[in-house]
Formats: C-alpha cells, sequence, structure tokens
C-alpha cells in the first residue's frame, strides 16, 4: 500500500465498488468473501488499490463464465 493510499470506511467502499449498501460487504466479511479490507482496532478499512484488484478479478466475457 502506497504512503498517500487513501483508506475508506465501509460506506464509501461500498459505494465505490459499485453502489452497494454497506450491509453487502458486512455480510461479505463475515462469510469471508468479496474484497480483503484492514482491521486498525475497531476500525475496518479499505484501499482503493484493494477495491480496484477486486473489481479487476470480477471481469467477465460470458454470463456462463465461473468466478475466481
Amino acid at each position: 500500500m502506497a504512503a498517500q493510499s487513501k483508506l475508506f470506511n465501509t460506506i464509501q467502499a461500498a459505494d465505490y465498488i459499485g453502489g452497494l449498501k454497506k450491509n453487502t460487504l458486512e455480510g461479505w466479511r463475515i462469510r469471508g468473501a468479496g474484497t480483503v479490507y484492514r482491521k486498525i482496532g475497531r476500525l475496518v478499512r479499505y484501499t482503493i488499490d484493494d477495491l480496484d484488484a477486486y473489481l479487476t478479478a470480477q471481469t467477465r466475457t460470458s454470463t456462463s463464465q465461473a468466478g475466481a
């Protein structure tokens, strides 16, 4: 993570990756799915690099293509 990389809270991260609700990311964390995150004390934070990597991994060329 670059020194100047911005950390997003759950609401900001959900909005960034497609206008999701924060509950979606919270559910993903419980299930161990979705994007990686940072736990800083009691705070949950996401980096733009991790969110971009998650979005890139979701790239598909057809609706029948299986996920990663």
